[in-house]
């Protein structure tokens, strides 16, 4: 893996210096990953990870080179949508079709229940704060509905809402202090203020698209929110006063998910459904989850 890295470093050197950010390019070969793939994410030390390498119930690692590999199946059944790490390095996973969020072990690859609810939709999407307390969305398809949960460190699940629309891309503003929910079918973003203790109030609308289905979101350090359009093929981002800023157009149409990475945190994956790879792009503004 060390000897992929000065790839990535050169491609990144050449792309700033050229001054092409926001300009799409892929990070992996097509088809690698199933028509679900989504949940980027990547560890202190800049590995990226995305969910359903090859098949649907794994995680894959992928290098800097755009090389991908095999890290973890998941137990029979259980299909993960969201990877996000715990402060010890561990994986915590959105388990949709299981109904759970699993803890993955990094170093040996131990797999268990976290967290698991017969309430739970099917967790889709989440977000954590510095307390390690996990947001999820909690969509329902079929009816057009969704939850939103909180899951305190002690796996314990709370629920914060079941009277929201098709819940699914979720994201803290960088001082933890709004929980953003888009609602996919809905095609609304929702801002949230969180108190201390991580309970919601003053739901507000903070953008409407006027077409297109939403999914996956992110912020960068200034607080900007970067959303999937699924069907569209972009990225919206949005300023923390609910205004468009631009639209990075992607070469798939499908994005599913994005997370930043990269040295300086300012390169953003985005993980295509109908092309079932990795595209990259350059943000100027660091991501939020900067060696988180």
């Amino acid at each position: 893996m060390n000897t992929s890295l000065p790839v990535l470093l050169l491609i990144l050197i050449s792309v700033s210096s050229s001054g092409q950010y926001y300009r799409a390019t892929d990070l992996t070969a097509e088809n690698l990953f199933t028509e679900n793939i989504e949940g980027p994410n990547t560890d202190k030390e800049g590995n990226l990870f995305v969910v359903n390498f090859k098949k649907n119930g794994t995680v894959g690692l992928v290098h800097p080179n755009g090389e991908a590999e095999l890290f973890v199946t998941l137990p029979e059944g259980s299909v993960a949508n969201a990877i996000m790490f715990d402060a010890k390095g561990n994986f915590l996973l959105a388990d949709y079709t299981g109904h759970n969020i699993l803890k993955v072990d990094q170093k040996t690859k131990a797999i268990s229940v976290y967290t698991h609810s017969d309430q739970f939709n099917q967790p889709n999407d989440l977000c954590i704060n510095h307390k390690g307390q996990l947001f999820a969305s909690d969509p329902n398809w079929k009816a057009g509905t969704g939850k939103l949960w909180r899951i305190d460190v002690d796996g314990r699940a709370v629920l914060l809402s079941n009277q929201m629309g098709t819940t699914n891309g979720i994201e803290l503003s960088p001082d933890e202090n709004i929980l953003y929910v888009n609602e996919s079918v809905q095609r609304k973003i929702w801002a949230f203020d969180i108190d201390a203790v991580g309970a919601l109030s003053g739901k507000r609308l903070f953008f409407e698209f006027s077409d297109f289905g939403l999914d996956g979101m992110k912020c960068d350090m200034k607080g900007n929110l970067y959303v999937t359009r699924h069907g569209k093929g972009t990225v919206a981002i949005l300023s923390s006063k609910g205004k468009l800023l631009r639209e990075v157009t992607l070469k798939g149409k499908k994005p599913s998910n994005i997370t930043f990475g990269g040295r300086d945190s300012k390169t953003c994956y985005v993980t295509l459904q109908d092309r079932g790879c990795v595209e990259i792009f350059r943000s100027k503004i660091s991501g939020k989850n900067l060696n988180r």
